[in-house]
């Protein structure tokens, strides 16, 4: 009887690094911004954060501060050029951008390149209305048996048809339009559809791999984390205006908050407390500086505070 050999298993170690430069969400990547920052976790690593924190740090001279296990993607179809079948070991992490990198093709990257859908900071994008939506009706209607089925997810995903626009649905809208064939990732991995191809530019910056399915669903998780505990501790610096803090949250949303309720809304959590001083440069008038207190810092690691985005938009 003939044994037959299972694949060669490797795992690998992706890092989706955010940060928040000038009210912009932004990504760290590598091969001129079709990557994440990723490498295999070898038999030197102590434990899977310090292969990932070698590898970042390596890749892209970044120090690795705070990041927490993201997913791990270990689909069927997920082989590495040898033949082995490669396991995603994926983190998060909040950082801030420092000056540039000083290594060849990596670089910062606008979160919103790659998930133009995503930004509805200054309302719906037209994206959605001209290209994603009538797209998507097409795909519905490819096959009769689960059109309502199609279409109900793509309503909900999407926000159309009466459907509510929830910024958490990142990673099922990113899947919707691969499953439609409407991505190049969805394109390199079957017979293209005639309306995809050419789509590569307003449906956002492609990625190798899985990594762009990878980001959306670090993407996901911020936007679902900064309701309940500040994250954007980790985003900004140690003083700041309350505009700033708002754009930082803002910006992770992808939504335009009421200025009054935000405000109100970290009076009431007493998450910050004025510095005394005040903001100097800039074209409007000086605004208060503020840090978040002591004891918040001290507590976050260990319950967390609720910063609940505001539900009136600008």
């Amino acid at each position: 009887m003939i044994e037959l050999q299972e694949p060669a298993v490797s795992a690998e170690l992706v890092a989706v690094l955010v940060a928040v430069t000038d009210g912009e969400p932004r990504v760290l990547t590598t091969d001129a911004g079709k990557a994440l920052p990723a490498g295999p976790f070898q038999q030197a690593h102590r434990s899977l954060q310090t292969g990932l924190r070698d590898w970042v740090e390596a890749q892209t001279h970044h120090p690795l501060g705070y990041v927490e296990q993201l997913y791990t993607f270990a689909d069927r179809d997920r082989f590495d050029a040898h033949g082995a079948r490669v396991v995603s070991v994926s983190y998060v992490g909040l950082t801030r951008e420092v000056g540039r990198p000083d290594v060849a093709q990596v670089i910062w990257q606008d979160c919103y390149r790659y998930f133009p859908w995503e930004d509805w900071r200054r309302g719906a994008p037209a994206l959605i209305q001209d290209l994603i939506a009538p797209a998507l009706m097409q795909w519905c209607d490819q096959d009769p048996e689960a059109q309502a089925i199609r279409r109900q997810r793509v309503a909900y995903s999407f926000g159309l048809e009466g459907a509510t626009w929830n910024e958490d649905f990142v990673l099922q809208r990113y899947e919707l339009l691969y499953e439609a064939g409407l991505l190049p990732e969805a394109i390199r991995r079957r017979e293209p559809r005639p309306d995809a191809v050419g789509q590569e530019n307003r449906l956002g910056l492609p990625m190798m791999h899985d990594h762009r399915r990878i980001l959306a669903t670090g993407l996901a998780r911020l936007r679902a984390k900064i309701k309940y505990r500040p994250v954007v501790f980790e985003l900004m610096p140690p003083e700041f205006t309350l505009l700033q803090l708002q754009q930082a949250v803002e910006a992770l949303a992808g939504r335009g908050l009421h200025k009054q309720n935000f405000r109100r809304l970290i009076e009431q959590q007493a998450l910050v407390e004025e510095t005394g001083a005040m903001s100097l440069g800039g074209s409007g008038r000086p605004a208060k500086l503020f840090r978040f207190r002591g004891d918040v810092l001290l507590e976050r690691a260990i319950s967390g505070s609720k910063l609940p985005l505001a539900k009136q938009a600008r």
